[in-house]
């Protein structure tokens, strides 16, 4: 067995499903014989040596939680080489020869970084932004996705009744997968997202022609790294003389219990990771791929940008009139 103690941690923003991933990661460790640790607060926790063994209990009635039970910090020593060698001696003073990595891009960073100092790791793809190249999916995305579809359909209640439009604000600073695939599902009439040029005139216009041929409400997304929701009704109601009301959901999109797709994603890769260590892999990102788990060197995910959906975004377009 090429490894004999691991561990794990999360990092950056949390997302549903990371506790199902560390309960993954943990219980598949012990079922194959290993000695399996947790790392508290991310790199930060790494640093200081804020680690601890973990057992079966450890794990014990995590599975539907949002966040992390292991806390999640950003952490600028990180970044240094000195931080990363110290990070990486901790780990190995502790006898742990492989380490799972659950967030986004730029956890898959400091991943990469333990990768060429000789840790052997493992990254999984923890973010609710489906940003993560080499994967569809990414874990906490479809539960974010189904929190803003269940807050739109009730925002069109309101907005219907009284015959009004809004601007839902969602997340994604460099990725605009939530507000595509909500504004899809929820039927939107405008979704705007940092990939694809718009606008504003053509969409003002739109909106005032939706009314005047009877529409009662509208509904347009806007993927934060566009703007901010407040500055995009302001523009609107500038051309049309129409005042969106305006949502921002924040952070709420990070919360909750995970559905049953993030779950099984988290089992799936956490199990994947561990069985891959023991196989002798290392310095890879686990993902899935059409259904499929696939390995992918860490580096070149670090080192690339998921290609955005356009099919997808014209169809919605499409279904929008």
């Amino acid at each position: 067995m090429t490894v004999k103690k691991i561990a794990v941690l999360t990092s950056g923003g949390d997302s549903q499903g990371m506790n199902a991933a560390v309960r993954a990661v943990v219980r598949s460790g012990l079922f194959y014989g290993l000695e399996v640790f947790a790392v508290q607060r991310g790199y930060a926790g790494l640093i200081n040596d804020d680690i601890r063994e973990m057992d079966l209990r450890s794990v014990g009635d995590i599975i539907q939680r949002g966040g992390t039970i292991l806390q999640t910090a950003r952490c600028k020593e990180f970044m240094t080489l000195e931080g990363q060698q110290k990070g990486a001696e901790n780990l190995r003073k502790r006898g742990i020869d492989g380490l799972v990595v659950i967030g986004g891009d730029g956890s898959y960073q400091g991943a990469n970084k333990l990768s060429q100092l000789g840790i052997k790791t493992m990254g999984l793809p923890g973010t609710i932004d489906n940003d993560i190249p080499y994967t569809d999916l990414t874990i906490g995305f479809d539960t974010a996705v189904s929190i803003v579809v269940d807050a739109v359909n009730k925002l069109r209640d309101t907005m219907s009744s009284h015959e009004r439009s809004s601007v839902v604000e969602v997340m994604g600073r460099h990725s605009g997968d939530i507000a595509l695939y909500a504004g899809l599902a929820s039927g939107a009439e405008t979704i705007l997202v940092p990939e694809v040029p718009f606008d504003l005139d053509e969409v003002a216009s739109r909106m005032a022609s939706n009314f005047e041929q009877g529409k009662r409400h509208s509904i347009i997304l806007v993927a934060e790294g566009v703007g901010k929701g407040e500055d995009i009704a302001n523009a609107i109601t500038e051309r049309n003389g129409i005042e969106p009301r305006v949502t921002v959901l924040g952070h709420i999109q990070r919360g909750g219990a995970p559905t049953h797709n993030d779950r099984v994603l988290a089992g799936r890769l956490g199990d994947f990771a561990v069985r891959k260590l023991i196989e002798g892999e290392s310095g890879k990102a686990c993902g899935i791929i059409k259904g499929e788990l696939v390995l992918t060197d860490i580096g070149t995910v670090v080192n690339s940008k998921k290609e955005f959906n356009m099919e997808l975004y014209e169809l919605a377009k499409r279904l929008s009139q």
